[in-house]
């Protein structure tokens, strides 16, 4: 981190101590809640839980990278006006930690990850006692980050709990649908093709529920740095299991990958770039890809159709 990012972000952290609770008037039916979420992925699920009736703003939007984000003094404002913070957990938002630590001595700071059965989880090879953040990825594990955030609504806005409760069964019933259409699509990809190849380690856990290989460049988090020796492996292993095609990311750069792709070629293998696949963010707001459900019905597409 430059020395000028260490000045600004420690004048973000003291600004966010010094802060007092401001006063906030009780939501009502005439004012919605305020709600304000880390990642567009969690947005997503408080829209479809609360409609209308609530205000909702996610930080990070389409294409931004939870790793590495920084909170602004634009973000300050919105979070300490909030009512309610949901936030991943699981060390996704890592950059943020310690703003979020500080918000939640004055108001309610949520993680909706947290929610997930740890024996559920899949542990971190990197630190100790830690787990991988990307549970969207298994839609069964973010049925239950789904039922955190409706729980959450509730006890924050009793008057609509009855409101909330109804949307968030119905969402559920939608999530459920949709595991069971990712196991049928995946499962017409031959055994034999079924690895998927991306640009860091955010898909174990749709590798684990819906029966694919997976393999990533870099670790779990983008942070974690990729050397020759990473590229030199992954290309072998292209090559000693035929692999077709390997995939980029529409939160991460493709330099990577584009590295695996050259080098492959170099060796006399052609493998191509199946697609662009959404995993750390969703897609623009008003397209189908802005949505969980959309996200994830569009990578299983982009993923079947390059390794059929």
């Amino acid at each position: 981190m430059s020395r000028l990012n260490v000045v600004g972000f420690t004048v973000l952290i003291w600004l966010l101590a010094a802060c007092q609770p401001s006063p906030r008037e009780e939501p009502s039916s005439n004012r919605p809640l305020s709600v304000v979420t880390t990642t567009g992925l969690i947005a997503d699920a408080v829209k479809n839980i609360g409609g209308d009736s609530l205000q909702v703003q996610a930080l990070m939007g389409p294409g931004v990278d939870p790793h590495l984000y920084k909170a602004t003094q634009g973000d300050l404002k919105k979070l300490t006006q909030a009512d309610v913070i949901l936030y991943n957990g699981l060390l996704l938002e890592g950059k943020m930690g310690e703003v979020l630590e500080k918000l939640s001595r004055i108001q309610p700071v949520i993680a909706v990850g947290e929610a997930v059965d740890q024996s559920k989880l899949l542990g971190s090879p990197l630190y100790e006692n830690a787990f991988d953040p990307h549970i969207w990825f298994d839609v069964t594990l973010w049925k239950a980050a789904v039922g955190e955030v409706g729980r959450t609504l509730q006890q924050y806005d009793s008057a609509r709990a009855s409101f909330y409760e109804k949307n968030m069964q119905a969402y559920q019933r939608q999530l459920d649908s949709l595991h069971q259409e990712v196991l049928e699509e995946i499962g017409k990809i031959p055994n034999e093709q079924r690895v998927l190849i991306t640009a860091h380690d955010a898909f174990e856990y749709f590798g684990r529920a819906y029966s694919i290989e997976v393999r990533g460049l870099q670790g779990l988090s983008t942070l974690s740095e990729f050397g020759l020796k990473y590229i030199t492996d992954l290309v072998q292993f292209i090559i000693d299991r035929n692999i077709k095609a390997v995939f980029v990311e529409t939160s991460i750069s493709e330099r990577s990958i584009k590295a695996v792709v050259e080098g492959c070629r170099k060796k006399g293998h052609q493998v191509v770039i199946g697609g662009s696949l959404y995993s750390d963010a969703m897609g623009q707001a008003g397209t189908p890809e802005g949505t969980y459900l959309g996200m994830v019905r569009a990578n299983v597409q982009t993923i079947t159709e390059a390794l059929k």
